[in-house]
């Protein structure tokens, strides 16, 4: 059928029922808390955690039966292979909390970048990707801030044509812009993307507003190059 096409982006905001994770998105946003950095990547940690818990439920288990020191118990293990991506240097406190959940995963590292011309446009540019293959295993892919979504599309592109095509694809982000989720969901429909709070602006300069800032600088400490992580 031709004309325009329609798509459903699977979109879950956390934040959307209250819990202790709008306590941490509170201290990730303000501008005096989230100058303490051994906190914001702590916030940041955190909030892995409680979403890779969120993710487990929607993946695959088999029963098993195991033996206990009394007797047999039915029990259930997963069974997908997981592989958790993460975009540098920005997500590495979340893949950190990812990774306490799903502490058998394979990993893959992304180092993507805006790299700013004088005109003030810029282009993503990727530098570095170690990664398993990931044909037929569970993608779970995070950057705490998805800005225009760019770097998550080329990052995810890059992943594909390089190691193949995953059976299915978890995005993961504290703050989106609601452009960055159109974009990254036509891009990747079947992707299923988590998020802990959605912004409606973005900047002139493609920066999230309100935001939190720059989520690599506040874990790690300012850079000397003009580049956005």
């Amino acid at each position: 059928m031709g004309g325009l096409q329609y798509y459903i982006p699977v979109v879950i905001n956390l934040s959307s029922t209250a819990s202790i994770t709008n306590d941490y998105l509170l201290q990730l946003r303000d501008e005096v808390i989230q100058l303490n950095p051994v906190l914001f990547r702590m916030n940041l940690k955190r909030l892995g955690q409680i979403m890779g818990y969120e993710i487990s439920k929607k993946l695959n288990y088999e029963a098993i039966k195991t033996a206990t020191p009394l007797g047999v118990a039915d029990c259930h293990k997963l069974s997908d292979q997981i592989v958790l991506g993460t975009i540098l240097r920005a997500g590495i406190p979340m893949h950190e909390g990812l990774l306490s959940i799903f502490d058998n995963a394979e990993n893959a590292f992304v180092s993507a970048y805006r790299k700013h011309h004088k005109d003030g446009t810029f282009e993503v540019s990727l530098e570095y990707i170690s990664s398993p293959e990931l044909e037929g295993k569970v993608l779970i892919l995070c950057d705490p801030m998805l800005a225009t979504g760019s770097s998550l599309v080329k990052t995810m592109n890059a992943l594909v044509a390089e190691y193949g095509t995953p059976k299915e694809v978890h995005i993961v982000a504290v703050v989106a812009s609601s452009a960055g989720l159109e974009y990254v969901s036509i891009a990747y429909p079947d992707a299923t993307i988590w998020i802990i709070a959605e912004d409606e602006e973005l900047t002139a300069k493609s920066y999230i507003v309100p935001g939190l800032g720059d989520a690599g600088d506040l874990a790690f400490g300012q850079k000397s190059i003009d580049a956005m992580d």
